[in-house]
């Protein structure tokens, strides 16, 4: 609707239509009348269904402002069709052929997602005996040897209490010619392909096939991927499982750190790209100093950089704690410049260990340039107990490891000159293959 002088326009969207199944001449395929709306147990209200016209707002906040006292050019809102059942359905549940598949790395609730797409298929649309297969390992699992397992509701009753994917699952193995001639030849009209981004870029590339080849397929993803960073939706599944295992290695780190005299624990957590798992468990957790993420670049030496910040947090609490994003800091890993980029089975950029460098990094830094101070401060402690324990004309310092009280006089008598007969001047003098200098004739001590 238009708004009034003073009022904020309302925006328009633009629906973002979805290519729907076709016959073999390419005209919508008959509607079907939804079989659950004659489910013996289950009675749909009015409402139940999802109209066409029923659309989700992509982005919902706007400024109310923008349009007052003038007209502007409406903003566009993308829009997409809203999920859910529909009155009328393309599939007939007794041709339903479905295969589904996991693709990529383990991620809580893979085998949950399988199990609800059998029983759904099952118990609210009737598709039955043989009509639902599971795809051994992956998108190779469609040409492969092994054939697609059939899959029940009894068969997939507990799989939701396995961890991993009963299915198995494979990184790499696409070969679009050969999946969708596997798909076609063994008569599937339905793929459901759970996995991350690969898996959807390759679904995409399947789609298009199928399209190309005008067969009768449906095609759709399930995003799946701990790290979050599946865009446009709000969240993947495994997500929130990822965030309270992540919490439980950042408590672990700072239980750590905190025991130790200025200690450091260093948390890295999974996120190629994005920095979700450790955004949303540094928020949770509370016990984090510092959160490092992809989208943000660090720089460690300096003023304002990491270490310094550590420095002080650590001078103000005795400890710190870092959790790092593994895609975090690629850009400072020293690399091999003439070596070729490696990419993963998946096609993804195979990332440098951040955290193996980060700690690195950090033990050198605090040994070069602050093992004096830690010493000076355990000088000073140790003097002050002296003192306050009545002793005096002592001088504190470690003897052995270990930080001792020693009488004054005997430390100002006394000497440390280098032993020329221990081992260590022997080293020495084993790398640099210098002679004795002592002249011929003369005698040992001979300096002069």
């Amino acid at each position: 609707m238009d708004g009034g002088e003073g009022e904020a326009p309302v925006p328009l969207f633009a629906l973002h239509e979805l290519p729907t199944r076709t016959d073999d001449d390419g005209h919508a395929v008959a509607a079907i009348p939804n079989p659950i709306a004659r489910h013996s147990l289950y009675h749909p209200t009015a409402t139940f269904f999802i109209a066409p016209t029923d659309v989700v707002l992509r982005d919902v906040l706007f400024d109310a402002s923008s349009g007052r006292g003038q007209r502007r050019q409406r903003q566009q809102l993308a829009a997409y069709h809203r999920a859910g059942p529909r009155r009328e359905v393309a599939f007939d549940p007794v041709r339903v052929r479905a295969a589904i598949v996991t693709c990529g790395g383990l991620c809580p609730g893979m085998n949950t997602v399988v199990r609800e797409l059998v029983v759904g298929l099952s118990e609210l649309y009737g598709v039955r005996g043989g009509g639902v297969f599971g795809v051994r390992n992956g998108y190779g699992g469609f040409y492969s040897e092994e054939e697609p397992v059939p899959l029940e509701p009894e068969t997939v009753e507990q799989w939701h209490k396995a961890g991993g994917t009963v299915l198995g699952t494979s990184r790499g193995g696409f070969d679009l010619g050969r999946i969708v001639g596997a798909i076609e030849r063994r008569g599937f009209n339905q793929v459901y392909a759970i996995g991350g981004d690969g898996t959807m870029r390759g679904a995409v590339k399947i789609f298009e096939e199928v399209r190309r080849r005008r067969l009768p397929v449906a095609i759709t993803g399930i995003p799946k991927t701990v790290d979050n960073d599946v865009g446009i939706i709000d969240r993947s599944f495994g997500f929130h499982t990822a965030v309270e295992e992540a919490q439980q290695a950042i408590a672990a780190g700072h239980v750590e750190a905190e025991s130790a005299v200025n200690g450091v624990g260093l948390v890295k957590l999974m996120g190629r790209s994005t920095g979700h798992i450790a955004l949303h468990a540094t928020l949770s957790s509370r016990d984090v100093d510092c959160c490092l993420i992809p989208e943000e670049n660090f720089y460690l030496h300096g003023a304002g950089g990491l270490f310094e910040f550590l420095y002080h947090r650590i001078k103000k609490n005795g400890h710190a704690v870092v959790v790092v994003a593994e895609g975090a800091g690629q850009g400072l890993i020293p690399t091999n410049t003439d070596a070729p980029r490696r990419d993963d089975e998946s096609g993804n950029p195979a990332f440098l260990d951040v955290g193996a460098w980060l700690k690195a990094e950090l033990k050198a830094w605090w040994e070069e340039e602050h093992a004096d101070n830690l010493y000076c401060t355990l000088l000073a402690h140790s003097a002050i107990h002296g003192v306050m324990a009545g002793y005096t004309g002592f001088v504190s310092g470690p003897i052995n490891g270990n930080y001792a009280y020693i009488p004054m006089a005997e430390v100002a008598e006394g000497k440390n000159p280098v032993d020329t007969k221990d081992h260590k001047w022997a080293w020495v003098r084993s790398i640099t293959n210098q002679p004795d200098f002592i002249r011929a004739g003369a005698g040992a001590g001979a300096t002069s």
